[in-house]
């Protein structure tokens, strides 16, 4: 029977799913002492090769392949022809030259979340990196990270030692394809993005070769939000980290039964609280149906001018609470998700400066949204420090001048249902590009984008379909909107 989700369930999982949307180790039990190589000889209808491949490749007839071709979006069902279950950077360099060899396209899943299902296909070959998931602390304040780790994992294995990296919050996100596309989270407006943070890679390319990115700045720069699933399969990860703070407090505002009217008197002033906040806090105004709610989180000490700030806030919604403050391991854990895949659709909904940029069409909008059991509309912060001059410099992500990220959630709860959402969905996009909304996030990928290529990554696309070509000159390596060569 289908897992039925409350309200509260769909708030607690939408809400700072700002992370990159991967899923975690796919369900699979085998643990790295447990897995088993497979020695696989090129199928008879192929011409035969000499090549011995020790990568464990999982076929169809396999027990585990049902569970591990599956994503965290249940809407979305393809059959890779061939799972590459790796281990290690030389696992993946095999991985890539078989499916070179048998000419398969070539998905990469650190670990399930892409909404449009682009760490997988149809047809092709999956490399699967949740096994390449280990944690190992360098010297002076560098973290080592496989892509496969988690967001929960990595918590689980950094706070005890008084450390974070600043990335998302949703728990199964997996760290690969959160960092390529920016990372954004509680920590963001601080210390940059989860890319910004990024001081090093390892990374296979589309002919199987290995680089690194120590002596490669033009690389690194690309997959500092360069997008998974473009220039190679990301093997390690060097991150700078940052001492841990010891606790984090939350305030939560609601309002109950809102028209448009009244959310986007909220929303405006939610802009105007918002852009006043220290650059320990982070807010999302998450509207769900005509039910609001207003998170805000401080990691950092609770000062008079911040209360007065709250007040202010408290005075335009119907419920003001405050939870904590709590030890940081114990609060991160409010804002890790649902565990198990369900039905959704959600997308970027355009980057933002002010209030000004989106007064005019918003209306239209939260209308819609409130009329619309299933739907989400929800902004979050950015700003601060991840507009940082160098930052933006040393990486492609270019979107640095704007504020605040929308995201446009719809969920429902079986198969077939979300016909109606998806139908709104879509009418929305429509009147963000109607009204000149160019800029989107690609971790919050959509097919429904019209020109996706400037819209993920503005003036710098050209730049990175050289790099593509020289990475990937074959575009071995690639999904529906991956960078074109």
């Amino acid at each position: 029977m289908a897992k039925k989700y409350s309200r509260k369930d769909f708030i607690t999982l939408s809400t700072l799913a700002g992370t990159g949307l991967l899923l975690a180790a796919c369900g699979s039990s085998e643990n790295n002492e447990e897995k088993k190589s497979i020695i696989t000889k090129p199928d008879s209808a192929n011409k035969k090769s000499d090549i011995i491949y020790n990568v464990d490749l999982i076929k169809k007839e396999d027990k585990r392949y049902e569970e591990l071709r599956k994503g965290y979006n249940k809407c979305i069902n393809k059959y890779p022809l061939v799972i590459a279950m790796c281990t290690s950077t030389a696992d993946v360099v095999e991985a890539v030259k078989y499916a070179n060899e048998k000419k398969l396209p070539i998905a990469i899943k650190s670990g399930g979340h892409s909404l449009e299902g682009f760490s997988t296909n149809d047809g092709g070959m999956v490399i699967n990196l949740s096994k390449i998931n280990s944690v190992t602390f360098l010297d002076g304040d560098k973290i080592k990270v496989g892509p496969g780790c988690t967001v929960s994992m990595l918590y689980n294995k950094i706070l005890p030692q008084k450390r974070i990296i600043p990335i998302g919050s949703c728990g199964t996100v997996a760290l690969g394809g959160l960092t390529l596309g920016g990372g954004y989270g509680l920590f963001s407006r601080k210390y940059g993005l989860t890319c910004d943070n990024l001081l090093e890679a390892t990374m296979v390319d589309g002919n199987g070769e290995i680089h690194s990115t120590k002596d490669n700045p033009e690389l690194l720069w690309a997959i500092r939000g360069g997008g998974a699933g473009n220039f190679g399969v990301i093997t390690e990860l060097i991150y700078k980290s940052y001492p841990a703070p010891a606790i984090m407090q939350a305030y939560h505002f609601k309002a109950k039964k809102l028209d448009a009217e009244r959310a986007k008197n909220i929303l405006e002033k939610w802009f105007e609280f918002a852009t006043q906040l220290p650059n320990s806090c982070f807010s999302a105004y998450v509207l769900n149906g005509n039910n609001l709610t207003i998170l805000v989180t401080n990691f950092e000490k609770h000062t008079v001018a911040l209360q007065t700030l709250l007040d202010k806030l408290a005075l335009h919604t119907d419920e003001f609470k405050t939870g904590g403050p709590g030890k940081i391991a114990y609060m991160l854990k409010n804002y890790y998700g649902s565990l198990v895949p369900i039905y959704f659709k959600n997308s970027s909904a355009g980057l933002y400066k002010n209030f000004g940029e989106l007064s005019e069409f918003i209306s239209e909008i939260l209308d819609k949204t409130v009329h619309t059991p299933g739907m989400m509309y929800q902004m979050n912060t950015l700003g601060g420090n991840i507009a940082n001059p160098h930052f933006e410099k040393t990486s492609c992500y270019p979107h640095r001048a704007y504020n605040f990220i929308a995201e446009l959630q719809t969920y429902w709860y079986a198969l077939g249902k979300g016909e109606k959402l998806k139908k709104v969905s879509l009418e929305v996009l429509e009147i963000l590009n109607k009204n000149g909304i160019t800029a989107q996030y690609v971790n919050y990928c959509s097919l429904d984008f019209k020109n996706w290529e400037t819209a993920y990554y503005g003036a710098n696309y050209t730049k990175l379909q050289s790099i593509k070509k020289k990475y990937d000159t074959n575009n071995a390596i690639h999904h529906p909107q991956s960078i074109k060569i």
